[in-house]
């Protein structure tokens, strides 16, 4: 009996790493999709970027009045109901002005003739019926340069948990239709990944503000996308 349980033994466990390798995961069939969905909402935000510039002999001077003029545009935006928490300066710029003249020996001269101070205020607008009535008041006051709006989502996670579940059901979809065609089935879910994918800012330029007196604004719908790559078992 002695003679045969050596063999019997080692037999027995060659076959364990035969079983392990059959078992193993990373050699399990499998077929990976991606799907995309996507959820449109009604923004209830508008972002603006408005900016004062002023130009004056002096930087002191030009500082001086950018300061009174974008004092009266805050003052207006409080004033129209915007919380301090939604107004926030974005940037100060001051920036010399020149002149340049060719001289006969091809160089240039360049002659200081002003400075330019700019003042950039981001304003979230929480009531976006008022988006126009505001704009028109910023510029009525001074704003003069630079000039943008986007509208945006505060709580987008309705929109976006609804474009995941139509994600992966566009995937689901998908697999099925290729596991059939090759003659398999699809098994059970092995990894999800997903990307999401916000409404990009829309521009307005600050000439736009000055073309009629009341700003017309249409907010529309932001649609928010989402893409999921999904790796199926395949039987």
């Amino acid at each position: 009996m002695n003679n045969y349980s050596l063999p019997l033994a080692l037999a027995a466990s060659l076959a364990f790493p035969a079983m392990a390798s059959a078992a193993d995961p990373a050699k399990t069939p499998r077929i990976v999709v991606s799907g995309e969905g996507e959820s449109a909402l009604k923004p209830d935000i508008a972002l603006l970027s408005l900016s004062v510039m002023r130009e004056a002999k002096t930087a002191r001077a030009a500082l001086d009045a950018n300061n009174d003029a974008m004092a009266a545009v805050i003052a207006a935006m409080k004033a129209a109901g915007i919380a301090e928490r939604d107004l926030q300066t974005a940037g100060v710029q001051i920036n010399p002005r020149y002149n340049y003249t060719n001289k006969p020996d091809g160089s240039q001269e360049a002659e200081l003739v002003a400075y330019q101070v700019t003042n950039t205020l981001s304003v979230r607008v929480r009531d976006v019926d008022k988006t126009g009535d505001i704009l028109d008041k910023a510029v009525t006051l001074g704003v003069n340069q630079g000039g943008g709006i986007s509208f945006t989502n505060e709580n987008p996670s309705a929109a976006l948990t609804e474009a995941r579940k139509k994600a992966v059901a566009d995937a689901i979809a998908k697999a099925k239709t290729l596991a059939e065609a090759a003659g398999a089935s699809v098994g059970r879910v092995l990894e999800i990944t997903d990307q999401t994918f916000s409404p990009r800012p829309m521009p307005v330029s600050a000439k736009a503000f000055d073309a009629a007196r009341a700003v017309p604004i249409e907010n529309g719908e932001n649609t928010y996308n989402v893409q999921v790559n999904v790796t199926f078992e395949l039987k």
